[in-house]
């Protein structure tokens, strides 16, 4: 199944619908119609409801408290007119090539160009290198690399008082790289460091290649719309119960965590972003990953993302960012 494109995220949420060749998405709080017919759009609401299920807080409640009904129909609700598609994120064991798609070791260079620096000329470090032949997302590049650079210090090159600066950080974009560039060369420019305490600081630990896979994402509870469109279709469809429902509604949400491109963010604070705010693609996400041996670790396991506005997106003006992460 191929998805189309995500919806403009400026609005509150959006209906989704599927048809067997592309996603179309209309506006719930706008004036668009959804033109699908009502067979395709259960197809789609099974699928969701196979990828969702009911929290057992939820089928808990439902033996003692009345509300819960209530509860499990917004939930279910909201989860079909938030969906939109997104590429989900697995790291591999498989050894990356300069060109491929990886999190951690070395990413591409051209032959003329300086690794990323700082403006005190510290070197950044990759974080995550994208092919962008492997996401099929709308708006989305689908040829070149798109590359995510950070500064190994105490805040992993987090800037508090303006997270759109690029300066220790780095998104960049090479639509058509060189082929001819090699690791090795690639290796040469980078300045020695044999600090273990720097070392430690990296949220990345080695280097892991990236697979893909289409998917659905709803609206998580720390995303900054969450509320509002909570609110907005409880009060609607619920105004008597509206303040006990609205009480602890985001316990039967999912919080948007694990590795993606595109789809709702996961936060282990807050959204930074406000109502006000243009950045409203999830460009990337890579949370914090722990197994027998941690591989990927945001401070006390926290979760990282970086955001764009739709339109510098479609146009791949990677300028305009936001870059965050935080953790408990």
């Amino acid at each position: 199944m191929v998805w189309g494109s995500e919806p403009d995220i400026t609005i509150r949420f959006c209906i989704g619908v599927v048809s067997p060749f592309r996603t179309t998405f209309a506006m719930l709080c706008g004036n668009l119609s959804v033109t699908e017919d009502k067979e395709q759009r259960w197809d789609y609401w099974i699928y969701l409801n196979e990828k969702n299920s009911v929290p057992e807080k939820v089928k808990t409640c439902e033996k003692t408290d009345s509300g819960a009904n209530m509860v499990k129909e917004i939930r279910e609700e909201i989860l079909q007119k938030t969906a939109i598609p997104c590429m989900k994120l697995e790291l591999t064991e498989t050894k990356p090539s300069l060109f491929d798609s990886k999190v951690g070791g070395i990413g591409y260079v051209p032959h003329d160009a300086k690794i990323p620096e700082d403006s005190k000329g510290v070197q950044l470090r990759l974080l995550a290198q994208i092919d962008c032949a492997e996401i099929t997302l709308e708006d989305f590049p689908h040829q070149g690399l798109l590359q995510f650079w950070i500064l190994n210090d105490d805040v992993s090159g987090l800037n508090f008082d303006d997270n759109t600066l690029q300066d220790t950080f780095r998104v960049l974009y090479f639509k058509e790289p060189d082929r001819t560039v090699t690791e090795k060369e690639v290796c040469e420019k980078v300045q020695d460091s044999s600090s273990d305490e720097e070392e430690d600081y990296f949220p990345v630990r080695g280097c892991y290649g990236l697979a893909f896979s289409e998917d659905v994402d709803t609206i998580s509870y720390s995303d900054y719309r969450f509320e509002s469109c909570i609110r907005k279709l409880v009060q609607q469809d619920y105004p008597e119960e509206a303040e006990n429902l609205l009480e602890n509604m985001d316990d039967f949400f999912d919080g948007g965590s694990g590795h993606k491109i595109g789809g709702y963010p996961g936060f282990a604070q807050w959204d930074p972003r406000s109502s006000e705010d243009t950045h409203d693609v999830l460009l990337f996400q890579l949370d914090s990953d722990m197994g027998t041996d941690w591989k990927i670790l945001w401070g006390d396991c926290g979760i990282g993302n970086f955001f764009i506005n739709r339109e510098k997106l479609k146009s791949c003006d990677f300028s305009d960012v936001i870059y965050n992460w935080d953790c408990c």
